[in-house]
């Protein structure tokens, strides 16, 4: 069996918008040099805007900014995945190994704040991918985007699975003394074998730990995301989750179930097979039961937290853990009247 490590979907299944598809007919190659593992690319992207509105009311802010299109991280699950179709790539290796940036993002964001009709009000960091994924450390995108919202005083929220983050405490610290900003940090599990599999170039679940703590020290309000949730893989985990991360200082937690939609369907069941194979069934069968009957399930309001008895239980279980460790924990409101309407001095 092929199988890539270090990547999460193991194949690219075909992009729904193309007419024709590039495919590899035969195992020995005939007469191509075929690598014997993905290799990253990045693409420039010249966009003429930044600010995304958001209209979906599961998602407590109301714009967001995505400095990347594509991620190197590597989740399997992610429904970000088919976003990349829309770029003429697969939502599988090429969503890993195709990496769109926006290096205008923090000029472009800039000239949003300017304008008279911008009304102070929470962005969030990323709502597409990670914002701290491995090309940030060269690229240093989001850095610059905070030094807008620092400069701006505009309030930002940031999730991510990358203790990255901490290289921009001087500007989180900043933000989080004029109650600007929030950050959530991802964790699935506390099954570091299971994250590897499942998220495999994210940080070590011990490094998101400390970077929690780390966060929390600095003044930081932190929460924490358990998503997705699935049936039969992590979804036992979500109790110790809540308690390491309250230990180590988060103020809120949340968490959302597995929707597979578009072609994530297709690559969660070709890893989930490849990877478990004894329980594949189980846990298909129990994603189903989240989505009554399917896979996936788009209706606002029900799309994070699924339907049925299988959704029930979950529930219940984070409600017992959050009552238990979280009792008391909130993050604070964010502070819209600092807004400074044109800044101080220009960054660019």
């Amino acid at each position: 069996m092929d199988y890539h490590k270090g990547r999460g979907a193991q194949v690219n299944p075909p992009n729904r918008f193309s007419q024709t598809q590039l495919t590899r007919e035969h195992a020995e190659g005939l007469d191509e040099d075929i690598p014997s593992a993905p290799q990253t690319q990045v693409f420039l992207e010249s966009s003429k805007r930044i600010l995304s509105k958001v209209d979906s009311p599961d998602i407590p802010v109301s714009y967001s900014v995505n400095p990347y299109q594509g991620c190197e991280h590597g989740c399997v699950y992610c429904y970000a995945r088919n976003s990349h179709e829309y770029w003429g790539f697969s939502a599988g290796l090429d969503f890993e190994q195709k990496i769109m940036m926006k290096p205008d993002a923090p000029l472009l964001l800039e000239k949003e704040f300017l304008k008279k009709s911008w009304k102070p009000a929470p962005v969030a960091l990323s709502g597409n991918t990670d914002c701290y994924q491995p090309q940030e450390r060269k690229q240093r995108i989001t850095r610059n985007l905070l030094k807008v919202f620092v400069k701006y005083a505009n309030p930002v929220s940031i999730i991510t699975k990358n203790s990255l983050i901490l290289r921009d405490l001087d500007l989180l610290r900043d933000l989080a003394g004029q109650r600007l900003v929030h950050v959530y940090l991802s964790i699935t599990t506390l099954d570091e074998a299971l994250r590897l599999q499942l998220e495999p170039r994210t940080a070590t679940i011990a490094a998101r730990l400390r970077t929690v703590r780390a966060l929390t020290d600095a003044g930081v309000p932190v929460g924490v995301m358990v998503a997705p949730v699935i049936p039969g893989l992590n979804d036992a985990h979500l109790p110790a989750v809540l308690q390491a991360a309250a230990e180590h200082g988060a103020v809120a937690a949340g968490y959302s179930v597995v929707r597979l939609n578009g072609s994530v369907g297709v690559l969660f069941e070709d890893w989930l097979r490849k990877n478990f194979p004894d329980r594949a069934n189980k846990v298909w069968n129990g994603i189903k039961a989240l989505h009554g009957g399917q896979v996936n399930d788009s209706r606002f309001g029900v799309r994070m937290s699924g339907t049925g008895p299988t959704a029930s239980i979950i529930a219940q279980l984070f409600k017992v853990a959050h009552q238990k460790h979280f009792a008391g924990r909130a993050l604070p409101p964010y502070d819209l009247t600092r807004f400074r309407p044109g800044g101080n001095l220009s960054l660019f």
